[in-house]
């Protein structure tokens, strides 16, 4: 039996095409996914002893807006629009989940390192239901390797969803302003 609420999240900076694969999948197991987009504020990252790099400034180059309007549209392209909500989550402080969750949304994680089992683990400590997704597989893609395609001029639009080449284009030609 499906649950009401499902749940992924992610910093999505930006979302491709391994999350694709993690959306659809959690998708099939619920009635309605919440997308949490982490590291919602810059000025709010805070630093997590297993998470090396997720706090950096380069590592988070997309606003909560932009990562928004990139899943919008993937959202748009899959068709799953209506049955699904985007939310700020502000994975780094558990006191504020509460107010940001349902408390009975089933949290659908994929572990691929220290930082994936963490929150595994925090989330389960506070009393959330946690479901790991295709456990054992290996990383496919990382946010960190489209971003580095990007800055050398390399092809980047293979790793995305069209939907996020078309937002990422957009915002490179001006259509949406930075803070």
């Amino acid at each position: 039996m499906q649950s009401e609420y499902g749940m992924i999240h992610g910093r999505f900076q930006p979302f491709h095409n391994g999350h694709l694969e993690y959306l659809r999948a959690a998708r099939d197991l619920c009635q309605t996914l919440i997308i949490g987009i982490t590291n919602p504020d810059p000025t709010a990252i805070i630093e997590d002893a297993a998470s090396q790099h997720r706090h950096l400034p380069d590592a988070n180059p997309y606003t909560y807006f932009e990562r928004l309007l990139m899943l919008r549209e993937v959202l748009r392209d899959e068709g799953i629009a209506p049955e699904s909500i985007i939310i700020p989550f502000p994975v780094n402080d558990p006191a504020r989940w509460p107010y940001y969750i349902p408390r009975d949304a089933v949290h659908y994680l994929r572990v691929f390192s220290e930082w994936e089992q963490a929150k595994v683990d925090r989330l389960r400590e506070y009393g959330y239901t946690v479901e790991v997704l295709h456990p054992g597989i290996a990383k496919e893609i990382e946010a960190s390797e489209v971003r580095r395609r990007m800055a050398n001029g390399q092809d980047w639009q293979s790793l995305v969803p069209s939907a996020v080449a078309r937002v990422i284009e957009r915002l490179r030609d001006g259509a949406a302003t930075r803070p």
